[in-house]
């Protein structure tokens, strides 16, 4: 069986930037077993399965089409970064004529409409709750060290942490942060936190950066020591600055090494649309 690849480096316009995604397209359902070694053999934080619904539709006509996520190790119910991929590979490969694509996922119907030289994702938009630092302080040492931490909120919808740290640092202490995925598993007590934001204030106001807030993002419980750009977290991030700040139009840099820029645009029907490019860097097909 031969199955249509793509690679794609998602919250980018530049190769070998943002974060990549395997994006297959298939034509028929696959066993679920298949899809996860697929995902482990692609290697990458998330591989996109794109399936169609009826046997007539069709990749390039078709508007409403099945997206499954998985990463190595396992399928996870949200993923931005391959869901914009997965609708790059729509939209600029095989030239689907829809404004609007629509994808039913685990997180519901998620949208994805173009406009001029990036694409427009409308996700759910996630709450934080203050977390008490005694429960998770050591998740929390292990991930920032003896950096200063003036927040720690969590989200139960998408069991993510949030670590916000103190207005005194920089992206520069952001990005020296060393984290050992080991020390993170091991130090996870609770059984909730399944992904754990390091987010800093930014720096909109300076001339050449212009970012509201920065972040990195670690989800070794799911097999990704460091996820290079992250969708799903920016729908926790988003709801959590957009307070902070007191604006809904944000712009946000995950400060990895590969880093990547995300506009975001709350809703007032209680979503958020967050923005990004592709660049395409890999198709091919897949032998099975």
């Amino acid at each position: 069986m031969e199955i249509s690849l793509f690679i794609v480096d998602a919250f980018t316009n530049q190769p070998f930037h943002g974060n990549p995604a395997a994006v297959c397209l298939l034509e028929n359902e696959l066993e679920e077993d298949c899809l996860q070694k697929i995902a482990a053999e692609m290697n990458l934080s998330e591989t996109a399965f794109i399936r169609k619904l009826h046997p007539t539709d069709d990749f390039t006509e078709s508007s409403c089409f099945g997206l499954r996520w998985f990463t190595p190790t396992n399928e996870v119910p949200l993923c931005g970064h391959a869901t914009l991929a997965s609708a790059a590979v729509l939209f600029q490969n095989k030239k689907n004529a829809n404004f609007t694509l629509t994808f039913l996922t685990l997180s519901g119907e998620l949208n994805a409409r173009q406009a001029s030289d990036h694409i427009i994702l409308d996700f759910p938009l996630y709450s934080t709750y203050p977390q008490e630092l005694q429960e998770v302080e050591e998740l929390v040492q292990a991930a920032v060290g003896d950096l200063n931490v003036q927040d720690v909120r969590y989200s139960p919808e998408t069991r993510k942490l949030l670590v916000c740290l103190s207005d005194v640092y920089e992206r520069s202490d952001l990005e020296k942060i060393k984290v050992n995925a080991q020390e993170l598993l091991s130090a996870e007590k609770t059984g909730k936190v399944k992904g754990l934001i390091v987010t800093l204030k930014g720096d909109f106001h300076r001339k050449h950066e212009g970012h509201d807030f920065y972040s990195r993002y670690f989800a070794p419980w799911n097999g990704i020591s460091e996820d290079p750009v992250t969708g799903s977290a920016h729908t926790v991030l988003s709801s959590y600055w957009s307070q902070k700040l007191g604006k809904t139009d944000l712009c946000a840099f995950q400060c990895s090494a590969r880093g990547g820029r995300l506009d975001i645009s709350l809703r007032h029907d209680g979503r958020v649309d967050i923005c990004g490019q592709t660049h395409i860097v890999l198709k091919g097909s897949l032998s099975i």
